[in-house]
């Protein structure tokens, strides 16, 4: 069984190329990875939240987020800085 990894960002220079990047790093046969855009999908920020991401880019895999660089804040995403 494959494990899930969602990677969120919301969609600047530094997300994009950390999403090349880490996409092409996981293993396809272990790692069934989502991407998720909070310009198309603003609906996901709670679920990001949720799941402990402070800030963009993030991958969360197998439950755990993994903060990668630091590209935008939560608040930032949501318009609240």
């Amino acid at each position: 069984m494959k494990s899930k990894a969602i990677f969120y960002h919301a969609g600047c220079g530094v997300c994009m190329e950390a999403e090349q990047a880490l996409t092409r790093a996981l293993d396809p046969l272990r790692y069934d990875v989502e991407i998720v855009d909070f310009n198309s999908a603003p609906d996901r920020v709670a679920e990001a939240e949720a799941a402990g991401v402070k800030s963009v880019p993030a991958y969360v895999i197998d439950g755990l987020p993994f903060h990668i660089n630091f590209g935008a804040s939560m608040a930032a995403v949501k318009g609240d800085a």
